[in-house]
């Protein structure tokens, strides 16, 4: 999940200055015209006129969603048959970028008012409110030395669990907006800490500058993920959107067997995604 919360936090905790941020990471002192193109690229105000508002955990993502006045059409969540004990790992597509995860953790937080997690890229540990939430998977840092323990460790938790399988947001792909390839991890994962799967399918898109930009760096050959810096800007877009969310009944880990491997079941489960109406 990539988007504006991914930027750490000022001193406060709470609000962001893209500036200092900058210049801590490089070293180096930001001009200023420079710091207010960067601060209008991202919508600093805008951000922090939510962050310095000082919500936490699950209250955060809702009161987002209000303030960025996004609604959602939901269906399937309240409809689900959950074994008496079992945990639960959400999987779903990605295509916002940062909506789709800010949504998820308060819809699902909220109505079914258990403990739950977001795997994120470790960033989103920097904003206080949203801490609470998330467990954090850094595939660069030390923490890749021992990423297997750690999330052995979040599985074997009794906090249910949302993820991106695809590891990254949607792009256009073949001519269809659609998810990368799914990672195999959730489906190993859970089967080994006997987790239901839960399907979940989210409706929505970023903008077509956003696809057009990716395919250009496709073509140029650009190994850098540009797209991503545009996710603040494509969150900022969402306001006022409507989208779809489908939730699939639990799927049982004794599903999963030996007919297919993992990576293959893990393509069953993104296909059946899709396959949400």
């Amino acid at each position: 999940m990539s988007n504006f919360v991914s930027m750490p936090a000022d001193a406060d905790g709470q609000t962001i200055d893209i500036a200092k941020i900058v210049s801590e990471r490089t070293g180096k002192i930001i001009p200023g015209f420079l710091a207010r193109m960067m601060e209008r690229f991202i919508h600093q105000d805008f951000i922090n006129g939510f962050l310095s508002q000082g919500y936490g955990g699950v209250e955060f993502c809702t009161e987002c969603i209000k303030y960025l006045g996004i609604s959602m059409d939901v269906k399937g969540l309240d409809g689900l048959e959950v074994p008496e004990g079992a945990r639960l790992t959400f999987a779903s597509n990605h295509p916002l970028g940062g909506a789709d995860g800010i949504a998820l953790i308060g819809l699902i937080g909220s109505t079914m008012k258990r403990p739950l997690k977001l795997m994120v890229n470790d960033f989103l540990m920097n904003i206080k409110g949203l801490a609470p939430m998330c467990v954090p998977v850094n595939k660069l840092g030390g923490q890749s030395r021992d990423l297997s323990a750690h999330v052995d460790g979040i599985f074997s938790s009794k906090a249910d669990i949302i993820m991106f399988p695809s590891g990254k947001c949607s792009r256009k792909i073949d001519g269809v907006i659609q998810d990368p390839q799914w990672k195999k991890t959730f489906v190993t994962k859970s089967v080994a800490n006997g987790r239901w799967i839960v399907p979940v399918r989210f409706i929505g898109r970023n903008s077509n500058r956003f696809y057009r930009i990716d395919s250009l760096c496709k073509t140029l050959g650009i190994k850098f993920n540009l797209p991503m810096l545009f996710l603040p800007d494509e969150l900022y877009k969402a306001k006022g959107q409507e989208y779809g969310i489908l939730f699939g009944q639990p799927i049982p880990p004794s599903r999963f067997d030996s007919s297919k491997t993992a990576l293959q079941w893990a393509e069953t489960i993104r296909e059946e995604v899709y396959n949400l109406h």
